[in-house]
This record gives structure tokens, C-alpha cells and sequence, in this order.
């Protein structure tokens, strides 16, 4: 069978939330085609099963990704804006609510750290404010965190719905498609890379299941965790490329029927500050054959823009996955009534949930995302490795990248993100 041969500007790999933001970007940024393909549909990854928390309480000031968190957190705001001025309701469109957020913590040791993360906070021009446990009754009352606890209120911190989301930038970048600056390609897997040192028309191309993509100006492989090993076997000479360690890092996602909802109250995005170590609860000494079977689980709550009671998280390395695992969904619950004790009045079982998401984060050792040119093969760049944060800095992200392609200074800095002198060649 004769493949067929399509001629674009940039060819995205990935149909995720960075993969379909830095298509939006390019159309509405620049006078690029873009054409974006995916060997499954939108959702499929992480993004589907995220919890959608557009926050900056749990960041550190200062940390590389603090900068970019905020960028992306502005953008997100200016978009509910555009949504909102064009006539329609950003809850509706994307989700978004201004719910805050709060970190609880139960100890001593745990409300102290809270103190400071406000301070921090506060110092670096973000409205923060420490809770004791009666103030935290106060606007928390299905919520217990015991005597010594304490809490950390970020009142500007967001949320969005990830899949209304992905499905209004879908529309938007479709908008593209009468004008001849964009295409998608779903359920069609990138088979192979093709880049010369050249620039030779018609040798820069990415060959999926069913044709040829040729570019002209770049191709970005957002493609979650899947990133890393498909770069590898995209390649013709995978032997002289970096060595990209994206691992998948497995997440359930809770979201209980609606008669169970209404026993809880949640007026802010919640979360245990146990969940930042969470997130980085493996050291770069640590190796993926170390982190196998070892799921961490946190408290994570929130109710969705249906009024569902949305409950997280978990983390564990177990390869690709897409299993439910039972035992998770237990210790999640179990995790959660130890803050909110109606929950655990709850009968056990899966038919209490409404859905069950599974997803894979795509995790790298050094914590922060993989944004930018490979070395060897300048054409081709890479977006991924936000773990847990690809909703909340997907916009900071794909101005990044388009910047990047059109060779313009970057909004924030870029060189933390990069490949180059960052991982070594395999």
C-alpha cells in the first residue's frame, strides 16, 4: 500500500495537553501549518486522568519551575478571560474556577512548614495566608486535620476541567483546518524520524502508520511518557542521541457518583503538603528498577464542574499499565477518610465510583520538564517530562517551544529546561 504525502510547517507528535496547546500557539502565534498526530485520541495519557489544579502553593520560589508556573498560570487566567469576553462561561468551556487552594498538614512539624511556605510565598508576591485548625473548620467543615494541624490558603490558585479543556483547543485549532495551516491524525502511531543535516525538501518527514509528514521548520515530540522511548525508535541513528529518561509513572483517579458527593463538603482545591514529597519521593541516585511496586499515595480532593467529589492520587512505577488496581483504589480511599471522615461510612467496592481514570505521568529524575532542541538534531525538539503539571503549565510551555521554533527570545529562561549538557548520550 502507497502511503500518502503531506507537506506542513511543523509536525507535533503527541495529542495531549502540551502536544495540542503548542498546535494552538503556532496557529494563532505565527503563520505556520501544523499538523498533529497521536497513536491513540486526545486523553489518552496523562491529561485525561488529571485533577486539572492550575496552582502555585505547592511550588518552591525560586525553583526552576517557578517561573514557568506562573507564566502559564497568567496565560491560563487570560484565556478564561478571552472566553469569558467572547460571551461564554469559562466553568462551562474549560472548567475553570477560581476555587483556591489549600495544603493541610496534621502535626506540628507539618503546620510549622506551612507557616514558612506562606512566608515564602508572600515574600515572592503571591497571596497567601496560614490557617489554624479553626479557621480551617471554619471554611473546611468536612475536613479534620486534629489539634496540632494547620493549613496553607493560596486564595488565586485554579483549576480547569482537562477534558473540556482539550476539547474546546481542539475546536479552536480546527478552526485552522479551511485555511490549510492545520491537521490531525489520531490513532495513528509515528513509525519513523527522517532529518538531514541539509534541509533537503521532502527528506524531513515523519512516517506514521499511513503516510509521510514532511516538515519544513520542526518536529516536537510531546508525547507524555511515551517521549523517551519513542525518540529512540523514531530515530535512524538512535545510538548517537541522548540518553531522554522519561519513565512512566502510573495515577488512578477517583470521581465518585454523585448521591455520595453530597455528603462531603469542598469549597476550596485540597490537598495534604505530604503530596510535594510525593511528587518528588525518588532521588536521581534511585533507579527505575529500584522504584518498581512501590505506589505513594496522598490526599488530594476537589469537586469537578459537575459537583462530583474528585479524589487523588497516587504514584507508582508499574510500566504502561492501564489496569485498575483495586488495592490503589482502596489505600486512595482510605487515604482520603483519614481527612474527611464521612468518607469512610462509604461502601467498599467499584461500583461506588463513577469513573476510574488511569494515567501516566511522565516523570524524569531531576524533576522539571524537557523543553527544547536536541543537539544532533536541531529540527526536532522536545516537550515532556512535566510529571503531575502538564495541565497547570501546558500554556508557559508551548510559548516556550513556539518561541523556540521562530527563534525569538523565550518569556521566561529556557536553559534549565534544555537537553543540551543535560543528559548524557547512551
Amino acid at each position: 500500500m502507497s502511503l500518502q504525502t503531506s507537506k506542513h510547517d511543523v509536525v507535533i507528535i503527541g495529542a495531549g495537553i502540551i502536544g495540542l496547546t503548542i498546535a494552538r500557539q503556532l496557529l494563532l502565534r505565527s503563520n505556520l501549518s501544523v499538523v498533529v498526530v497521536d497513536a491513540h485520541r486526545p486523553c489518552y495519557g496523562a491529561t485525561g486522568a488529571g485533577q486539572g489544579y492550575v496552582w502555585m502553593s505547592y511550588r518552591t520560589p525560586g525553583s526552576d519551575t517557578w517561573e514557568l508556573a506562573g507564566r502559564s498560570k497568567q496565560l491560563w487566567e487570560e484565556l478564561a478571560d478571552e472566553v469569558r469576553a467572547q460571551g461564554s462561561d469559562p466553568l462551562d468551556v474549560l472548567g475553570w474556577k477560581r476555587t483556591g487552594s489549600i495544603l493541610v498538614g496534621r502535626t506540628a512539624t507539618e503546620a510549622a512548614s506551612l507557616l514558612e511556605r506562606v512566608k515564602l510565598l508572600k515574600n515572592a508576591g503571591v497571596r497567601a495566608e496560614y490557617l489554624t485548625t479553626m479557621e480551617l473548620k471554619f471554611r473546611e467543615p468536612s475536613l479534620e486535620v486534629g489539634e496540632e494541624g494547620g493549613a496553607a490558603l493560596v486564595p488565586d490558585d485554579c483549576q480547569i476541567d482537562a477534558r473540556r479543556t482539550v476539547d474546546f483547543i481542539l475546536k479552536c485549532n480546527r478552526c485552522y483546518v479551511s485555511q490549510g495551516r492545520y491537521a490531525e491524525f489520531f490513532d495513528e502511531p509515528a513509525i519513523s524520524l527522517s532529518s538531514s543535516k541539509k534541509g533537503e525538501e521532502d527528506k524531513d518527514a515523519v512516517k506514521t502508520s499511513q503516510r509521510f509528514l514532511c516538515y519544513k521548520k520542526a518536529v516536537v515530540i510531546a508525547a507524555g511518557a511515551w517521549s523517551g522511548s519513542l525518540l529512540k525508535g523514531l530515530v535512524q541513528e538512535p545510538d548517537l542521541m541522548p540518553e531522554i529518561p522519561v519513565m512512566p509513572r502510573k495515577g488512578h483517579l477517583l470521581i465518585l457518583k454523585n448521591p455520595e458527593t453530597n455528603i462531603i463538603q469542598v469549597n476550596h482545591g485540597l490537598m495534604e503538603v505530604g503530596y510535594i514529597d510525593s511528587e518528588a519521593s525518588h532521588s536521581p541516585e534511585v533507579g527505575a528498577e529500584d522504584m518498581e511496586n512501590l505506589p505513594s499515595i496522598s490526599m488530594a480532593v476537589t469537586k469537578d464542574v459537575n459537583g462530583s467529589l474528585v479524589i487523588g492520587s497516587s504514584r507508582e512505577f508499574s510500566g504502561f499499565s492501564r489496569e485498575v488496581d483495586e488495592n490503589v483504589v482502596k489505600d486512595m480511599m482510605a487515604r482520603a477518610g483519614e481527612f474527611f471522615p464521612a468518607l469512610r461510612d462509604l461502601p467498599c467496592g467499584l461500583n461506588q465510583f463513577k469513573e476510574i481514570r488511569v494515567g501516566h505521568r511522565p516523570y524524569v529524575l531531576d524533576d522539571k520538564p524537557v523543553i527544547g532542541r536536541l543537539p544532533c538534531l536541531p529540527k526536532v525538539l522536545l516537550a515532556t517530562g512535566h510529571e503531575g503539571n502538564g495541565l497547570c503549565l501546558a500554556l508557559g510551555t508551548a510559548e516556550m517551544v513556539v518561541d523556540l521554533i521562530e527563534g525569538r527570545p523565550t518569556k521566561v529562561e529556557s536553559k534549565p529546561f534544555s537537553v543540551q549538557g543535560r543528559f548524557k548520550i547512551s
